[in-house]
């Protein structure tokens, strides 16, 4: 990995070489080799140059034993079968050693499925929270399972039982949870970090109090967004909102550990607050020599060397560069323009909160591969060699998000080395048949989808109907969805809570747009991005400068205008850039605003927490924009 890359130096290769290495080009991946910046390559050089009877070859770089590491992988470039939930998915979970799936939905459910000899089985499910799973979390030994949910609590299970085991009850919405002790440890530990501040707080495993064990308060100093831990190592890696990232270690001073680099300013952890961009995901290689990160806005793939925090390689899944390479006929598949705007439009929802921690790279068995989700399907990509190997479900029809990956590694794997497997012996190869799944969510799917060895796939029997159908009456689901609209709000800011009446009678389609926004968790995290003393407080955009935003159907909507007028204070009404085209961006006056009738769209009343829509009217601000970030932590709807 980066400590075998000391060769790297002399062998960097240009794009033009990597896109002609195999059967593969990296397709929408621009790529930067962070080693060995000084490139000698004969094709840059400027200016006349000697004869030359033949230019020397460049040496290729190859991965040894490189086709048993895809031989494990599945072989089918297309979904064999698919199962539900109820509502959307948001993660799906490969406990190590264990062998079970636990896949999660938005709406609280947890299901465990059980590796069999063929494909996975049905095992238990669980109404584990009341709205939705914010984070989940597998232990190193595969056998503790925990879900931190915006019922401000977090839920404990024993895997190997499949038991909800205990629940912890918080003070505090919990932001991400992880399980920070070594296979065999005795006492089972969990870490939470808070959606509000940037403490880490460790609590016992096994759920017996609901006191931590020890609070981590000055490491970060913002709220934590990820965490996963090393078993290698010992040490728990943490990355907060500001893009800072931390070393830490689950006992005695809870500080570095010594088996780590020594000063942080001799690593790359800095890249992201440079490139002003947030992880969205962190997960450990199986070694645990490596992580690899995803991150917004600049939806770059990063691999770090664990143990120096040095940058060993970058990859660009910008949409600049998906657009540059479908114009330029470079991508690793051409698409119609019609279609290609489908998916790039699909590729912009991802970057909204809902779905942005939904994202993730993970690893296969050897390391070697990282493996993620992208605009042109599943891609697996052999980090080594720099090349594409495999891309899964480039021809489906859903947008890869939550990948998890079973490879059926060999029961006798102590006894079996790389180069027996590598051999041509039939007893031993029929003795170690595996059979490895590739697990996949969707964007706005309620399915998660399989990946596996089979070659006769039907498309007409794939997709397994294991949960009865929601609404078999459109007609009558649109009057159900009308019904649970609700009639008042909570938003909870970082400045206090404001309570809003809505008016589903005057708007209701603006009113299903909000609730159902404020429901599937748009708005958490999202800005007042917009701020003018003696008028109004503008927030609802995800972007957060005011041009972004959409729809529950995924376009602009026509307006609403009632007998209600802008004639008094805390009118809550939506912001538009014209006539019928509303979004998700709303604003809340602090003033009459008569000029506004028939313009905005008044969908509710602010009727308690008056103070702190005049303490966020009276921010500081630069260009209307408040210079400290107010947040809307989350809405919640009665």
């Amino acid at each position: 990995m980066a400590g075998e890359d000391s060769d790297t130096k002399s062998n960097k290769r240009g794009r033009s070489e990597v896109e002609a290495d195999g059967n593969y080009d990296t397709g929408c991946l621009k790529l930067y080799l962070t080693y060995g910046d000084a490139d000698s390559s004969s094709d840059d050089d400027m200016g006349p140059q000697l004869p030359s009877a033949e230019a020397p070859k460049k040496r290729r770089r190859k991965l040894p034993y490189e086709k048993l590491y895809v031989s494990a992988l599945p072989t089918s470039p297309r979904y064999s079968k698919s199962l539900m939930h109820k509502e959307q998915l948001a993660f799906v979970t490969m406990t190590p050693l264990t062998d079970f799936l636990i896949t999660s939905s938005v709406d609280g459910v947890v299901k465990f499925w059980k590796k069999g000899a063929e494909g996975i089985e049905f095992v238990k499910e669980f109404k584990a929270h009341v709205g939705e799973i914010k984070s989940v979390s597998v232990s190193a030994d595969g056998r503790s399972f925990a879900t931190a949910g915006v019922d401000k609590s977090v839920k404990i299970f024993d895997v190997m039982t499949f038991d909800l085991l205990a629940m912890l009850a918080m003070e505090f919405t919990p932001k991400c949870v992880c399980w920070v002790h070594r296979r065999g440890a005795s006492l089972p530990l969990l870490a939470v970090s808070d959606e509000v501040n940037h403490t880490i707080r460790v609590y016992d495993g096994r759920g017996e109090s609901q006191d931590p064990i020890h609070t981590i308060v000055g490491l970060h100093r913002s709220v934590v967004s990820l965490m996963a831990f090393n078993d290698t190592f010992d040490c728990v890696i943490s990355a907060d909102e500001n893009g800072m990232i931390e070393y830490w270690r689950p006992g005695g001073s809870y500080e570095k550990p010594d088996n780590v680099f020594e000063y942080k300013s001799s690593t790359n952890l800095f890249e992201f607050k440079k490139a002003k961009s947030t992880p969205a995901s962190l997960t450990i290689s199986p070694s645990g020599s490596q992580f690899a990160t995803f991150s917004f806005p600049d939806r770059k793939v990063r691999i770090f060397d664990f143990p120096t925090g040095k940058l060993y390689r970058t990859y660009d899944e910008s949409l600049q560069i998906i657009e540059e390479m479908q114009q330029a006929g470079t991508a690793l598949q051409k698409l119609e323009d019609m279609e290609f705007g489908r998916r790039l439009a699909t590729e912009r929802e991802i970057e909204s909160p809902a779905l942005r921690n939904k994202v993730n790279v993970i690893f296969d068995e050897s390391g070697h591969f990282i493996i993620y989700g992208s605009m042109l399907g599943t891609k697996v990509l052999n980090t080594y060699t720099n090349r594409v190997i495999k891309v899964y479900g480039k021809d489906e029809n859903f947008r890869p998000l939550s990948l998890a990956i079973y490879q059926g590694q060999p029961q006798k794997k102590g006894i079996t080395t790389v180069a027996m497997a590598a051999s041509n012996n039939p007893l031993l190869q029929e003795s170690e048949t595996r059979d490895p799944i590739l697990f996949a969510t969707g964007v706005g799917k309620v399915r998660f989808y399989m990946f596996t060895n089979e070659e006769e796939i039907s498309k007409s029997e794939r997709d397994v109907q294991n949960e009865k159908p929601t609404n078999l009456n459109p007609r009558k689901a649109v009057e159900t969805k009308m019904a649970e609209t609700g009639t008042a709000g909570i938003i909870h800011t970082t400045y206090g809570d404001i309570h809003i009446r809505l008016f589903p009678e005057a708007a209701p389609k603006t009113v299903e747009n909000f609730v159902t926004h404020s429901k599937q968790g748009y708005y958490n995290n999202t800005i007042f991005h917009r701020v003018i003393r003696k008028f109004m407080i503008q927030c609802g955009d995800p972007l957060g400068d005011g041009t972004g935003g959409e729809s529950i159907w995924g376009r602009e909507f026509e307006d609403e205008f009632s007998t209600l007028k802008h004639d008094k204070p805390y009118t809550v009404s939506m912001a538009n850039a014209g006539k019928n085209t509303n979004g998700s961006q709303f604003f809340i006056t602090t003033e009459k605003a008569p000029w506004l009738d028939n313009k905005h769209t008044i969908f509710g009343r602010a009727i308690q927490g008056l103070d702190v829509i005049h303490k966020i009217e009276n921010a500081r601000v630069y260009k209307e924009k408040p210079e400290e970030d107010i947040k809307i932590l989350n809405i919640e709807i009665m």
